[in-house]
C-alpha cells in the first residue's frame, strides 16, 4: 500500500528521479552539492590563508585541529548518510512514514552525540591538543583554535547530518542554502575577528562556530517546515535497535572513512612534528588544496547518490548503471585537468599561504605535485564507494572506505617515513590513493556486473 504522508511534491520527486534522463538529473542534483563542497573548501582555505598572517606555527595549529574536525564531520556524515540512505530507498519504495521517523531519529541522535564530543573535548583540551600532534610552539595556538571548534561541534554535526538528509531526498538545493550561507559568513567573519577585533587564531575558530550554528538553524527550519521533505519533527524521534542498525549499515562507510582519516592525520602530524613546524604547515596546506580541488568531484558524486538510491529502491538497475558511467566519464576528465593545473602551479599555490617561509613553499610544492599523480584515480574510487553505500552494501563499502587510510596510508607512514624522512611524508598519500584504486576495481566491477544485472 502506498503511503502518501508526504504530499504531492514527494510524488513528483519520485516520478522525476525514476523517469527523467539521468544525465540531467545528476547535473541538477550535482550543482548544489558541488557549490556546497567548493564553498566549504574555499572557507577551509580562507581559514588557513588568514591565519597564515599569524605565522607558521599558527598555520600548523589549524592543520593539527583539522584532525579533530575530521572526526566531528565523521559523526555528521555517519548519521546523515546512515539515515539518508534509508530515507532515499524508503521514498523510492513509496514509504513516507518510515522516512520521517528516521529523519527525526538521525537528527536528534547526531546533536546529542555532538554535545558529548564538545563537553569531553573542552574538559581535556590540552591533552587533546597534544594527542592531535601539537608541538610546544603549536600548543598555545591549537588550544585557542580548538576551544571554539569544540563549542560548535553539536551544530557542525547537525548541519552536516541535515545537509545529507536533504541531498538523499533529491533536495540538494535547500541544503545548499544552509551550508553556503554559513560558509560565506565564515569567510567574512575571519578577517573581521582576526584583524579588526584582534582575536588572532581564536577569531578564526569563533567565526567557524558562529557559521556552523547559522547553517544548523537554517537547515533545521527547512527540514522542519519543508513541504515535500521528510520533515524533522520532535514527535517522530523514535530511537530503536532497528533504526540504529539501518544507520550503522548506511553510515558506517562514512564513519570509517572520516574517522580513520582523522586518525591518519593525527599520526601524520605527530610524525611530521619531529621534522619541525614547517613540515606540518606544508602538509596542512596541501591537504586543504587537495580537499578544495577534489570538492567538485565529491559534489558530483553526491549528486549521483539520490539518483542511485531512488532507482535502486525502485529496481531500475539500468538507470543506476547509466548514471554511474556518466559520472565516471565526467569526473575523470575533470580530475586530469585539475591535476595538470596543480602540478604546473604548485609553488604559486603554496606561496599564497606562506610566501614568507621558503621552506614551507618548497616542501608543500613537492607534496602537491606528488598528490597530482593520484588525481585521475579518485573518480572511480569515490563513485564505487558512493554506489556501494547508497545500495546498502555496508561491508564492501566499509572495506573500501577504510582502505585508503587504514590499509595503506597508515602502514606507509610507519614503513616509509623512518627510511625516507620528509620524502616519505610527502609521497605516502598519493601511494595510498593508487593502491586504493587497485582494491576498488574488483568491488566496482562485481557490483556493476552482478548486483545490477
Amino acid at each position: 500500500m502506498i503511503d502518501d504522508t508526504i504530499t504531492n511534491p514527494a510524488n513528483e520527486t519520485y516520478h522525476l528521479m525514476t523517469s527523467a534522463p539521468v544525465e540531467k538529473l545528476i547535473v541538477k542534483q550535482a550543482i548544489p552539492t558541488i557549490t556546497i563542497m567548493m564553498v566549504s573548501g574555499m572557507y577551509n582555505m580562507a581559514d588557513t590563508y588568514f591565519v597564515s598572517f599569524l605565522g607558521t606555527s599558527a598555520v600548523a595549529a589549524v592543520g593539527v585541529s583539522f584532525s579533530l574536525m575530521a572526526v566531528i564531520q565523521a559523526v555528521g556524515f555517519f548519521f546523515g548518510h546512515g539515515s539518508g540512505n534509508f530515507i532515499s530507498r524508503a521514498l523510492g519504495a513509496r514509504n513516507a512514514a518510515d522516512a520521517e521517523k528516521m529523519a527525526a531519529t538521525g537528527f536528534f541522535s547526531a546533536f546529542i552525540l555532538g554535545l558529548g564530543i564538545a563537553v569531553s573535548g573542552i574538559i581535556f583540551l590540552s591533552p587533546l591538543a597534544r594527542f592531535l600532534g601539537s608541538t610546544n610552539t603549536i600548543l598555545p595556538y591549537a588550544r585557542d583554535y580548538l576551544r571554539f571548534i569544540l563549542l560548535g561541534a553539536p551544530f557542525m554535526v547537525s548541519s552536516l547530518m541535515q545537509n545529507n538528509l536533504l541531498r538523499y531526498q533529491g533536495r540538494a538545493f535547500f541544503g545548499m542554502i544552509g551550508m553556503v550561507s554559513g560558509a560565506v559568513l565564515n569567510i567574512g567573519l575571519d578577517p573581521l575577528f582576526i584583524f579588526v577585533f584582534h582575536l588572532g587564531i581564536k577569531g578564526a575558530s569563533l567565526a567557524t562556530m558562529i557559521s556552523q550554528t547559522l547553517s544548523c538553524i537554517l537547515l533545521f527550519v527547512v527540514g522542519y517546515t519543508g513541504r515535500g521533505n521528510a520533515r524533522i519533527l520532535p514527535g517522530n524521534f523514535s530511537p530503536s535497535l532497528n533504526k540504529y542498525k539501518e544507520i550503522i549499515r548506511g553510515g558506517s562507510p562514512s564513519l570509517l572513512r572520516q574517522s580513520i582519516a582523522g586518525f591518519a592525520a593525527i599520526l601524520l602530524n605527530n610524525t611530521a612534528g619531529a621534522y619541525g613546524d614547517a613540515v606540518i604547515a606544508a602538509i596542512s596546506i596541501v591537504n586543504r588544496v587537495f580537499i578544495f580541488t577534489g570538492s567538485a568531484i565529491i559534489g558530483f558524486g553526491q549528486g549521483f547518490q539520490p539518483v542511485c538510491g531512488f532507482n535502486y529502491g525502485a529496481k531500475h538497475y539500468d538507470r543506476v548503471k547509466k548514471a554511474f558511467w556518466f559520472c565516471l566519464r565526467f569526473s575523470t576528465v575533470l580530475l586530469i585537468i585539475l591535476a595538470a593545473a596543480c602540478f604546473i602551479l604548485a609553488p604559486d599555490i603554496i606561496s599564497l599561504f606562506r610566501k614568507d617561509d621558503p621552506k614551507v613553499v618548497t616542501l608543500g610544492a613537492f607534496a602537491l605535485r606528488a598528490q597530482c599523480f593520484s588525481f585521475p584515480f579518485l573518480g572511480w574510487i569515490l563513485l564505487v564507494g558512493f554506489m556501494l553505500q547508497t545500495m546498502g552494501k555496508g561491508i564492501p563499502a566499509s572495506i573500501l572506505a577504510f582502505s585508503r587510510q587504514g590499509l595503506f596510508l597508515i602502514p606507509f607512514i610507519f614503513f616509509l617515513v623512518p627510511g625516507l624522512g620528509v620524502l616519505g611524508i610527502q609521497i605516502c598519500a598519493p601511494l595510498a590513493d593508487f593502491f586504493t584504486f587497485l582494491l576498488s576495481l574488483p568491488l566496482g566491477i562485481r557490483t556493476l556486473r552482478k548486483d545490477l544485472a
